[in-house]
C-alpha cells in the first residue's frame, strides 16, 4: 500500500466532504456562481422524473437534472473546479474518464476518496492536461447509477483555435426500461456471464431518434460518446462524407470513417461530417438500426474547408527499446471458481484474480507494481468470446498491434478488446498511484473483470 494513498484517506474526512445541512442545494442544475471563489461549477445528483417512453416517467437519477448529465466544459491547461453535490438516496462519487488528474480526484471509493454521502459535497479540482472528449460517472454502485443516467460529458476545448466552427455532442446510451418507462433489471447473471445485459431504448441525449438539424454543407465536428453500460455500437453513416478526427480524446491524422467504427462502453470518437444540403437527409445508424436523423438546415454563412488535424495532446512516449512487458488474460472465471462471492457473483478475472466489488481491501493487492518513469509494454488478451472496452484510470496508452486487425498507433484510455484478440499496448509510468483497470462493461466489472495497478 503506498503512502500517498493512506495519506489520501486518512485526511479525506476533513478536506474534501461537507455535509451541507437541510438549507443547502435547492438548485438542480449546473451553475456558475456569481463569485467563483471556490468552484467553476455546481453539478447535483438527484432523482428527477424523465420521460423517456412518451407519456410514462422513469425515475432517473440526474446530474444537473438531466440524463445524460449536463455538459462540463473546460479548456486545456485550465483548472476545472466542480463543487459535485449528493441528494441521492445513497452514496456515490465522480469518476473523469480519461482524465489524467491526481489520484485524490478520480473518484474511485476506498481506493481515492471516500465515498460521498446524501447530503454532503465534494469539490473536484485537477488541471486539464488533454483536450478532447471524456465524460463523468459514478465509480459506486455502477451498473445501477450508471444504470439509472449518471452519465454526463466532459469537454476540454483546445487551447487554440481548430477551425471547427460548428459543433454537437452526442450522448448514446441504452435503456434498461420497459414498455411503460418502469427500470428493469440492470444486471442479470446469465447475461453478466457473457456479453453483458443489455437495455432496450436507445437514446441519443436521452432522445430516442432525434432529428439533428446541421448548418447544410458545413463541417461540423460531431462528438459522440458511448456512455451505455454494456452496448458496443457499430457505427455507420447511411450517405456523407465524414472523417474521424479524435479517437477517446486522443486527436489522429483524419481519416475516412470507413464502413462503420465500432464504439465499445466508454469510448469515444470525434467525427467531422460535411452536413447535408439543405432539405437532405442521412442516418446515423449503430449497424442496420437508425440512432438519428441529420439534416441539413439553410444558413448564409459560407462553407469552409476540412479543419487542419488536431493539435496531440503532452503524452509521453513510451520507449520500446527499455519498456518491460507484462501480460494480463481476461478470463472467463465461470468454470475456475465459487458462482457465490460475498453475496455477488464472480463470473471474471484477471491473469486468474477476480475483483470483489464488495471487498474494500481489493486495491491493496495490486495486480501489477509500475516504477514511476519507467516505459512498460502490456499484452492484453482476451481468453473470452466475448468483448472487452479495457479502460486504465489516471494514464494513457499506446496501442500498438493487434494479431486481429491492422493498428495505426494511437493512444487511449480504453480499447476494444475482441473476441479472442491479443493486442500490445504501453504507457510511460508518469502518474503515482493506486489506479484502476477494468473492463468497462459494467457487469464484467462487477463480476470480476478488474484489478489495481500501483505506480510508485
Amino acid at each position: 500500500m503506498s503512502i500517498t494513498r493512506r495519506q489520501v484517506l486518512a485526511g479525506l474526512a476533513g478536506l474534501g466532504v461537507v455535509g451541507l445541512g437541510a438549507t443547502a442545494g435547492v438548485r438542480y442544475w449546473l451553475g456558475r456562481p456569481l463569485f467563483a471563489d471556490t468552484h467553476d461549477y455546481e453539478l447535483i445528483a438527484a432523482p428527477a422524473d424523465l420521460e423517456l417512453v412518451p407519456g410514462h416517467q422513469t425515475p432517473a437519477w440526474t446530474y444537473g437534472g438531466q440524463a445524460p448529465g449536463l455538459e462540463l466544459r473546460s479548456r486545456q491547461g485550465d483548472w476545472l473546479r466542480v463543487r459535485f453535490i449528493n441528494h441521492l438516496p445513497e452514496p456515490t462519487t465522480i469518476h473523469w474518464h480519461g482524465i489524467r488528474l491526481p489520484l485524490e480526484m478520480d473518484g474511485v471509493p476506498y481506493v481515492s476518496q471516500l465515498p460521498v454521502l446524501p447530503g454532503e459535497y465534494f469539490d473536484y479540482r485537477f488541471l486539464t492536461q488533454d483536450a478532447g472528449t471524456f465524460w463523468y460517472h459514478p465509480h459506486t454502485s455502477s451498473a445501477e447509477q450508471l444504470g439509472r443516467g449518471l452519465v454526463g460529458p466532459l469537454i476540454v476545448e483546445e487551447a487554440q483555435p481548430t477551425g471547427f466552427e460548428h459543433e454537437r455532442t452526442l450522448g448514446l446510451k441504452t435503456w434498461h426500461v420497459d414498455e411503460q418507462g418502469a427500470f428493469t433489471d440492470f444486471s442479470v447473471p446469465r447475461q453478466a456471464a457473457r456479453e453483458g445485459t443489455r437495455g432496450r431504448l436507445t437514446t441519443i441525449n436521452g432522445e430516442r431518434l432525434p432529428v439533428l438539424e446541421l448548418p447544410a454543407g458545413h463541417v461540423v465536428r460531431l462528438r459522440i460518446l458511448n456512455l451505455d453500460n454494456t452496448v458496443t455500437y457499430r457505427l455507420n453513416l447511411s450517405e456523407g462524407d465524414a472523417r474521424l478526427y479524435a479517437l477517446d480524446g486522443n486527436p489522429i491524422a483524419p481519416r475516412p470513417l470507413g464502413k462503420e467504427y465500432w464504439l465499445g462502453p466508454g469510448m469515444r470518437i470525434d467525427l467531422a461530417l460535411r452536413a447535408p444540403d439543405d432539405g437532405r437527409e442521412i442516418s446515423l445508424r449503430n449497424g442496420p438500426l437508425r440512432l438519428a436523423t441529420l439534416r441539413g438546415l439553410a444558413t448564409s454563412q459560407p462553407a469552409g474547408d476540412w479543419p487542419a488535424p488536431l493539435p496531440p495532446n503532452p503524452l509521453s512516449e513510451p520507449d520500446l527499446q527499455t519498456a518491460e512487458t507484462l501480460s494480463f488474460n481476461f478470463e472467463w472465471a465461470g468454470a475456475l471458481s465459487s458462482p457465490v462471492k460475498t453475496g455477488g457473483f464472480t463470473f471474471w478475472q484477471i491473469n486468474g484474480q477476480a475483483w470483489d466489488i464488495n471487498d474494500k481491501t481489493c486495491a491493496d493487492r495490486p495486480i501489477a507494481r509500475l516504477k514511476l518513469g519507467q516505459s512498460y509494454l502490456f499484452e492484453l488478451r482476451n481468453m473470452a468470446q466475448y468483448q472487452h472496452p479495457i479502460h486504465l484510470h489516471g494514464m494513457s496508452f499506446k496501442v500498438l498491434a493487434s494479431n486481429r486487425r491492422k493498428i495505426e498507433p494511437y493512444f487511449t484510455d480504453t480499447y476494444l478488446l475482441g473476441k479472442n484478440e491479443t493486442a500490445k499496448v504501453a504507457l510511460v509510468a508518469d502518474n503515482p498511484g493506486v489506479w484502476m483497470f477494468h473492463c468497462h462493461v459494467i457487469d464484467h466489472m462487477e463480476t470480476g473483470l478488474m484489478a489495481a495497478i500501483e505506480v510508485v
